[in-house]
């Protein structure tokens, strides 16, 4: 037996082959073009080589380098798979030449059943039926000589090659002359060999295969039949065994002349024998041998028991002796290949990024695919078998329902759908469909066609990511949630149904089904085949109309489009919605773009439901859009007199800011006047006076990243060190979505009851479609003279044994637990841990998010569940229960990060930084300068030492693209304590001892 063996093959045979290897405990070799480097076939082998370009020609079919590969390697054998050299009779030779084991047939086998002519002639001799036919046609007037003799419809097939490559139907007469050019020219430019011939076309065709394997002594056995009739352009799609609708004595002969013609060639080891059987006779004829293994062999594998891999393998060792070996077969199995194709575009095949994979484990999945994997245009577009076995074929259909109801793919289009539709087709449930079948079974797409994509137009779902922010991944989620929960409410969605957001411009949309759709937002003139659709209503679509939305026309920037039932994508940590800068959520997780197309959720099996009533929305209770806004806020965290003085929030209260250009998701700049402040700098934590120790951000914070007021949106930083005066209350977040550059702001401040009864008011509207009742202006605030509510709800002094306690308000639905003075100090990130510790443990209802920062933890909770003044008790309870610091332990674990100043990323950030926000600032054009300069330090590579020397204990982590994760050297020596992460997504060191920060950075 051998003991490493070489698999010239990819995709889910490497992987099938590979597992085999692995029971019989043989070495595996795997091979591997560009395109597949990271495939996994390549990381299951215990061995890989690389093997060339991502073209079959210089890599899977580059002889020479497969037989390299396995003499560097020591492999014994090979094994070809399917496709690529596994019926190539001069691969055979040159692997004998190299006294290396091929892996299936013999040269001459190849050479004497390959070809469809020869192979006819054997059966012929052997007493196999034929179809009427012809031998090799020398020209075109023989053909139609011996057209007319078998009499039309006759096929004209190569006699190389395969998979419905090389062949044509001719019905009449005229039709014979261009197709014989055509399939010769085909034959050669495929197949090196231009041979072709004719045969007797039958109207009402199934295609039934039979499994042979012979093993080295002479001896070859059928091993079952197969029916493959469910195909497209002549290419397989559902394969099964046994093959429905044949009686005992038909199932005998086919077996009977298979292994006779197997026998008469002298065939050793895997191969399929092909029949065509025509449904209105009950007769069968030979149709051509396939001298490999077949993409469907795992049907026969699942009825008799037998590993045909294995087999092979044996059998080319010379260990496999079948001479006492009688299959027998039980119960019934079903094969579907799932391609990355699209049906509702003529099968296109798709390749890129698969984003969501999931298989079930009632099936046999044969696949080289998983989350994140990169399906390449370079290859056959099949990703997976999907294989069941059942007591029965009703059994085994219902398994297979069963299995593709649990699969999930996404990221690229795939012909799942179209399988399911096949599955659920009455005539396959019925059997005995012919290779016609398909043509008449046209495909139903829940689809949507992106025809363009718009500017910045994205898959959102309410609430959102949430629940994630303390390992710092952002809500995102609708920016102008009241907008969108209306579009789904107008089409009888739940809030949590996916939609599409759209921004400045909208998207040209292709619906393939019918659907009813709403929009809602900032006005953008739409079109559904030119002919206007109003917003705030919902309205119907048929299949195969174009919805057309232009440009923002007046106030607002965004707008939002549902539809019944939402759109069908993935969730990533529990939401849907596109997190554009973490490249995760919605739609592969970026922006759409022309030729995406969106899947749309059904009711039923069935389709979409189009007869609930439409609905709208009256003007009363649309968002009122303006150029000059009034946004209500809540005083705090941060306020005067600690951070601010109390001119400044006056001024803050008073002032009417512009909204800046370089505005988005993460955050909205404002322009306005500069701050007094009430200290010089932030002492440890930073240069700037709007510098703090890293705390974690309320989404509609108000952050001063310097003297620049920012308002953080859904998608901004999860942890920061800057300080925010006010924060957006919840009813009151969905303008910051529809605020333009050049827009105007004037912030309000709020009572907590104004906050909660607009809150309640808002969520009566949405239910109700009515104007609620409430004593607070919505549209108009009274700008108030008064003093805010305070920004600190309470305090606890310093006790002997704990730290001082100061409670913020983050707006009405968090709260800032803030410990001890301004100082760096470990102890104090540790009773932020107890207290978090705590509230994880007592399972509180209502809370949403626990954040911890460097000596803080912020509670987002939901006020309607946990009122906060019932919250506060609990945390003053909670303070009295936690245990000393001394006495603490917590879970740790090490982790290795790169570290990259200078790369060309990270300098075109600073380029961008210098350019958009601020030139002259200290850390640039060098980050690294800066901190060597801070720290005087002598020079770079001192800078360079420090940093890769140190071991650092994190403190606080911010989100996934500009988030802080904080960190202190467990060496006291070391200065440099703090790191952040700058917006190139590398790593840049910040001084926090001496208190350097990039005071405007996460936003650059």
């Amino acid at each position: 037996m051998f003991s490493k063996i070489l698999i010239a093959n990819r995709g889910a045979i490497a992987c099938r082959i590979i597992r085999t290897l692995r029971k019989m405990g043989i070495a595996s070799v795997a091979v591997y073009s560009d395109a597949d480097r990271h495939s996994l076939h390549v990381s299951q082998a215990d061995e890989a080589v690389h093997i060339g370009p991502s073209p079959a020609a210089q890599s899977y079919l580059d002889t020479d380098k497969i037989l390299a590969a396995a003499q560097a390697t020591g492999a014994q054998a090979i094994h070809p798979g399917y496709g690529f050299l596994s019926e190539n009779a001069s691969f055979v030779e040159a692997c004998e030449a190299a006294g290396i084991t091929f892996i299936g047939p013999g040269a001459a086998q190849m050479r004497q059943l390959g070809p469809k002519h020869s192979a006819r002639a054997l059966a012929k001799a052997h007493g196999v039926p034929l179809l009427p036919g012809t031998d090799l046609l020398p020209d075109l007037q023989t053909a139609q000589r011996e057209a007319a003799r078998i009499g039309y419809p006759v096929m004209l097939k190569s006699t190389g090659g395969g998979g419905g490559i090389g062949m044509s139907l001719i019905r009449k007469p005229a039709e014979l002359a261009p197709a014989f050019e055509s399939v010769v020219r085909l034959a050669k430019n495929n197949f090196k060999d231009g041979g072709v011939f004719l045969e007797k076309f039958v109207e009402h065709a199934r295609h039934i295969e039979v499994q042979i394997l012979g093993d080295s002594h002479g001896h070859v056995v059928a091993l079952g039949e197969r029916d493959c009739s469910v195909q497209r352009r002549n290419q397989k799609v559902v394969e099964e065994t046994p093959a429905p609708g044949l009686t005992a004595a038909q199932r005998a002969e086919l077996l009977t002349c298979a292994a006779r013609l197997g026998t008469a060639a002298g065939y050793t080891n895997a191969g399929t024998v092909e029949f065509v059987y025509d449904n209105a006779t009950g007769q069968f004829y030979f149709l051509e041998v396939n001298t490999r293994l077949q993409v469907e062999h795992g049907v026969t594998e699942e009825v008799t028991g037998v590993d045909l891999v294995e087999w092979m393998i044996r059998a080319a060792a010379g260990e496999l002796d079948l001479r006492h070996y009688t299959p027998i077969a039980t119960g019934a199995s079903i094969q579907v290949r799932l391609y990355a194709e699209d049906a509702g575009k003529n099968f296109q095949p798709a390749a890129g990024t698969l984003t969501d994979v999931h298989f079930p484990t009632s099936a046999r999945i044969e696949t080289w695919v998983e989350t994140g994997s990169e399906v390449s245009a370079f290859y056959d577009p099949m990703i997976a078998k999907i294989i069941v076995k059942g007591t029965d074929r009703a059994d085994a259909l219902a398994r297979l329902d069963s299995a593709l109801a649990d699969t999930r793919v996404y990221g690229l289009e795939n012909n799942l759908p179209y399988l399911r539709q096949i599955i659920a087709s009455e005539g396959f449930h019925i059997g005995s469909v012919t290779t016609k079948y398909l043509s008449t079974l046209p495909f139903v797409p829940f689809t949507v066609e992106v025809l363009e994509g718009g500017t910045q137009t994205t898959v959102q779902d309410y609430p959102g990511r949430i629940g994630y922010w303390d390992v710092g991944v952002p809500p995102s989620g609708p920016m102008d949630n009241l907008s969108f929960r209306l579009a789904n409410r107008l089409v009888g969605n739940p809030d949590t149904a996916a939609a599409l957001e759209l921004t400045v411009n909208g998207p040209t949309l292709r619906f393939n089904t019918p659907a009813v759709v709403a929009l809602t937002g900032a006005h953008m003139p739409a079109t559904l085949d030119y002919r206007a659709v109003a917003f705030h209503r919902a309205f119907r679509v048929k299949a195969g109309q174009t919805l057309r939305i232009g440009s923002v026309a007046g106030p607002g920037l965004r707008a939002y489009l549902a539809i019944r039932h939402g759109f069908d994508v993935p969730d990533y940590l529990g939401s849907k919605s596109t997190f554009t800068l973490g490249l995760f959520g919605g739609h592969s997780g970026r922006a759409l773009r022309t030729g995406d197309i969106l899947r749309v959720k059904t009711s039923t099996p069935a389709g979409v439901t189009t007869a609930a009533p439409l609905l709208r929305a009256p003007a009363a209770i649309q968002p009122p859009l303006t150029r000059e806004w009034q946004i209500g806020v809540l005083y705090g965290p941060h306020g005067a007199p600690d951070f601010f003085t109390e001119q400044d929030i006056t001024t803050l209260l008073s002032t009417a800011y512009e909204v800046h250009y370089n505005s988005a998701r993460t955050g909205v700049r404002l322009i306005g006047p500069k701050p007094e402040w009430a200290r010089r700098d932030g002492g440890e934590a930073g240069l700037h006076p709007s510098n703090i120790h890293d705390n974690a951000y309320a989404m509609g914070a108000v952050d001063f990243t310097g003297d620049m007021p920012i308002i953080l949106g859904p998608d901004g930083p999860s942890c920061g060190g800057f300080v925010c005066p006010f924060t957006i209350v919840q009813a009151e977040l969905w303008k910051m979505g529809q605020l333009k550059p050049g827009d105007t702001i004037r912030f309000v401040a709020l009572t907590a009851q104004e906050a909660r009864e607009l809150a309640y008011a808002q969520e009566a509207t949405i239910e109700t479609l009515r104007p609620a009742r409430t004593t607070v202006r919505h549209s108009s605030f009274v700008i108030r003279h008064s003093p805010p509510e305070p920004a600190v709800l309470h305090q606890l002094p310093a006790r002997p044994t704990a730290p001082q306690v100061v409670y913020r308000r983050s707006g009405d639905s968090a709260v800032l637990v803030e410990y001890g003075e301004a100082h760096l100090d470990i102890a104090l990130r540790m009773r932020a841990h107890a207290l978090q510790t705590w509230l994880e443990r007592h399972k509180l209802q209502g809370l949403i998010d626990l954040t911890p920062g460097i000596r803080s933890l912020q509670i987002h909770f939901d006020f309607r569940i946990l009122p906060m003044e019932r919250l506060l008790e609990i945390l003053l309870r909670a303070e009295s229960e936690l245990p000393p610091v001394d006495d603490m332990e917590v879970p740790s674990r090490i982790v290795h990060l790169p570290l990259s100043w200078e790369d060309e990323s990270t300098l075109l950030a600073i380029r961008k930084y210098m350019q958009i926000v601020r030139k002259d600032a200290p850390w640039c054009p060098s980050n690294l300068e800066f901190v060597r300069r801070i720290n005087d330090l002598p020079n770079l590579e001192e800078v360079y030492r420090i940093c890769f020397d140190a071991s650092y204990l994190v403190l606080a982590l911010g989100d996934v693209y500009l988030g802080a994760p904080v960190a202190t050297p467990i060496d006291p020596r070391h200065r440099l304590v703090t790191t952040k992460y700058n917006p190139a997504r590398t790593w840049t060191p910040v001084n926090a001892e001496i208190g350097a920060t990039d005071a405007d950075g996460v936003f650059g």
